[in-house]
């Protein structure tokens, strides 16, 4: 099991390929509570069958990336981990792939000076104001008490779309009884941190191709306006909207997300 070791107690869990002769590399960014498994289920065997490099990772306090008591797993953090893998792995020719709150992160990478070919942010784009902490203060609560298991039987049927939802209801709301995380877990911790992310970038800063990829049936963070409106913003944007898909695009329309990612690559010099 690779891991990349920070300290005594820090590393990052991480499953590289890298690509054929002169393929490009995409580098996937979690969601606050995702994992690497999002990821290799479909999208990234795909690409790989068609000459890509993947890398995909776990922040720390996802699975298998431990950290040190005590440790602030906050956005300036997470950062600077990206940015320490991709100089120890140096993938080639490096698209950065990030879903929700790791579009953010893969975009302050960017403009503290990381690498990239090219960007492609999945349902990342929000503006910041009492909506948007209400929900982070209610996740970071709700795991408290429940787990993430509480979490997603809450927010679940407003992240997906209507047939994703039909397949994995039998998975959820079952008679188990909720654990809430301890304060120290990972995933508590993360989130606990998660309201201190700075969610307004010079995103005019950003200067490489970027790829926003947004899911119109995501019931709990899109507001489509914000999202034109801070497309606008960056200087080489592209926009494909998914009319049948939610929050968690990559569960829901690999195939199409894929294809998409390719096409990205394609478009490159």
């Amino acid at each position: 099991m690779p891991h990349l070791a920070i300290s005594e107690h820090d590393a990052l869990y991480y499953e590289y390929d890298a690509p054929g002769d002169r393929g490009r590399t995409f580098v996937f960014i979690n969601a606050l509570t995702g994992n690497t498994a999002m990821w290799q289920a479909e999208i990234a065997p795909a690409l790989r069958a068609a000459g890509c490099g993947t890398l995909a990772y776990n922040f720390r306090g996802q699975a298998d990336s431990p950290f040190a008591p005590g440790t602030r797993l906050d956005q300036d953090l997470i950062v600077g981990d990206l940015m320490r893998l991709l100089a120890a792995i140096a993938p080639p020719r490096p698209i950065l792939v990030g879903l929700s709150i790791g579009g953010l992160y893969a975009a302050w990478a960017r403009l503290r000076g990381a690498a990239m070919d090219a960007l492609v942010l999945i349902n990342t784009l929000r503006t910041p104001g009492p909506r948007l902490e209400w929900i982070n203060s209610a996740m970071a609560r709700a795991a408290s008490i429940g787990g993430t298991r509480l979490v997603m039987d809450m927010y679940m049927p407003l992240l997906v779309n209507q047939a994703r939802s039909a397949a994995i209801r039998r998975d959820f709301l079952t008679d188990a009884p909720y654990e809430g995380l301890a304060p120290e877990h990972g995933h508590a911790v993360l989130l606990a941190n998660a309201g201190s992310a700075d969610w307004s970038p010079p995103w005019g800063d950003v200067d490489v191709p970027t790829l926003v990829v947004t899911g119109l049936d995501d019931h709990v963070f899109l507001d489509l306006a914000d999202v034109r409106a801070l497309t606008a913003l960056l200087p080489q944007a592209r926009s494909v909207d998914m009319a049948d898909a939610g929050h968690l695009i990559p569960v829901e329309r690999p195939a199409a997300l894929t294809q998409a990612l390719l096409d990205v690559a394609g478009g490159l010099a």
